[in-house]
């Protein structure tokens, strides 16, 4: 409704990726999303999905787990991590890029204590995550575990992986963009909490709105 479009959805299950690779599936696409989820079922797949997005300037909006894959992603591509995981899905990476939250570590009985509820978030005004809020100070509800492995940050911020928000003492990654790409967004937190039609959460209005801008520009193209 922000936009005034309609948006056709193209579900596309991860494991059909990995048998088929992304191309079949996303090719006719103007917009990726990977949302959250947790286990490994698909996650190659969704791991090539967001390469497919960052390799071809499709729109990308990562949520969560969908940040988790876009970070792996870049550390195997564009970092040249070989082997990088999550510590989720390998516990022996020797790269792992997304890992347990430091106050989880010694967590034995799990019950509710991950990382859940509102949380605030401060962002870089050089980002398109400022562009989309309009402001520096934001809140986000969240529900996780792990979260950037703080050790890989300066070799991704080198090879063009900007830390767009992070919490108020610096210590966590909340949001990441890659530069040099139209929109691709990715997110700890949980945008579709605080989203609904009369009010639609800021990135999903501008992941949408690059998507149609996209597909205008495919159009040029034909």
């Amino acid at each position: 409704m922000a936009n005034r479009a309609a948006v056709n959805l193209n579900w596309v299950e991860a494991e059909d990726i990995e048998k088929n690779g992304a191309a079949d599936y996303l090719s006719q696409v103007d917009g990726i999303l990977v949302p959250g989820g947790f286990g490994d079922r698909g996650i190659e797949g969704k791991i090539e999905a967001v390469r497919y997005a960052r390799e071809n300037n499709i729109p990308y909006f990562g949520i969560c787990l969908g940040m988790h894959c876009a970070t792996i992603e870049f550390a195997r591509n564009v970092c040249g991590l070989s082997g990088a995981n999550s510590a989720e899905f390998d516990k022996k990476s020797p790269h792992p890029v997304i890992d347990l939250l430091l106050t989880q570590k010694d967590v034995k009985n799990k019950g509710g204590s991950m990382r859940l509820g509102n949380y605030p978030c401060r962002l870089d005004k050089n980002s398109l995550a400022y562009r989309a809020y309009g402001e520096q100070s934001i809140g986000e509800r969240h529900r996780h575990r792990y979260e950037f492995n703080n050790r890989y940050r300066e070799e991704f911020a080198a090879r063009g992986l900007k830390f767009s928000g992070l919490s108020p003492d610096g210590n966590l990654v909340e949001l990441v963009e890659v530069e040099q790409h139209p929109w691709f967004v990715a997110c700890q937190f949980h945008p579709e909490f605080k989203s609904n039609l009369r009010n639609p959460h800021p990135l999903f209005r501008d992941f949408i709105a690059a998507s149609l801008r996209c597909g205008q520009g495919k159009q040029v193209k034909d």
